[in-house]
């Protein structure tokens, strides 16, 4: 075993006691295509190939999903590592926190202070870390992709033009404004989840004041994995991101697709499904190129 991937390795089995204790296998997940039809892992590290983007979708508290990440990854290094620069880009983390990133992945800072400066997620430490470790140890880039949450928030406050009013230099954290609207499938995607979760927005918040805010997400990943592909020439990224922000090929590629045009992406939407192991086609078709359908009775992570 080569030095590279032992230290994955030690990385995985003493920093994330959730993968190891539920001793998670081949046996807790299913790999289809769009349709439904039975594909494996090693039919997505091929795709790669002729793909710049993937986008792997998650569910937060999907402990399978977390694995799969690290798996795919790790993978993706393996086969095209030697010809092609690796990149990993992640909703977890903001703009505005990409030079305390890139402090910690250079060891200018211990990890205490990248946690807490960084502000990392609650369930970094099971979920995201062993990605990380492995892009430190292999000298790989990391993009901080998402928006500051704070001015997500100003938006479903008081609209996309309040951010108007924010210097020049806060407003490189953000995608170019003024950003694009949704597509029309993805706000209607939108509103049914809204509908579904109980009469939609709060009485004193609008609904497209919040939606404009999850767009304002989608379009600002977009337009830092544009950034990356631009600073990384012929580069593989490897982006993580909620699985709505990227099923169906909406949301954050479709924004891709009007910073980078010639940008060639693959979605991969990892879900836990009361399905398992079978593929439901009626929640699940189409989600992305491919769908991974995981075990719901593997306990979840804790965000």
């Amino acid at each position: 075993m080569n030095k590279i991937l032992w230290i994955f390795l030690i990385a995985m089995i003493f920093s994330n006691p959730i993968f190891s204790q539920t001793q998670i296998t081949d046996a807790n997940f299913r790999v289809f295509d769009a349709k439904g039809n039975a594909s494996s892992l090693g039919s997505i590290i091929e795709a790669l190939a002729q793909t710049d983007v993937v986008f792997l979708g998650e569910q937060h508290d999907d402990a399978v999903g977390h694995f799969l990440e690290a798996e795919i990854f790790k993978r993706a290094f393996e086969r095209y590592g030697n010809s092609r620069r690796l990149v990993l880009s992640m909703e977890m983390f903001e703009r505005d926190t990409q030079s305390i990133l890139d402090e910690y992945l250079a060891d200018i800072i211990n990890e205490a202070n990248f946690i807490s400066s960084a502000r990392a997620w609650g369930n970094y430490k099971t979920d995201y870390k062993p990605l990380i470790e492995f892009a430190k140890a292999n000298r790989l880039p990391v993009v901080a992709a998402n928006a500051p949450r704070r001015y997500v928030n100003r938006v479903s406050r008081l609209g996309r033009n309040s951010l108007d009013i924010l210097p020049g230099n806060v407003k490189e954290w953000l995608a170019p404004l003024p950003f694009a609207d949704s597509s029309e499938a993805y706000a209607n995607k939108f509103r049914n989840l809204m509908s579904a979760g109980g009469g939609g927005a709060p009485a004193h918040i609008s609904q497209q004041n919040i939606l404009d805010s999850q767009t304002l997400w989608d379009a600002t990943m977009a337009d830092s994995i544009s950034h990356a592909l631009k600073r990384n020439k012929h580069a593989l990224i490897v982006h993580l991101n909620g699985s709505f922000h990227s099923e169906n090929r909406l949301g954050a590629p479709e924004h891709l697709a009007k910073y980078s045009r010639k940008a060639r992406f693959l979605v991969v939407t990892i879900r836990y499904d009361e399905s398992f192991p079978n593929f439901e086609k009626s929640r699940n078709e189409d989600l992305g190129d491919f769908v991974i359908v995981t075990d719901p009775k593997i306990p979840r992570t804790k965000r």
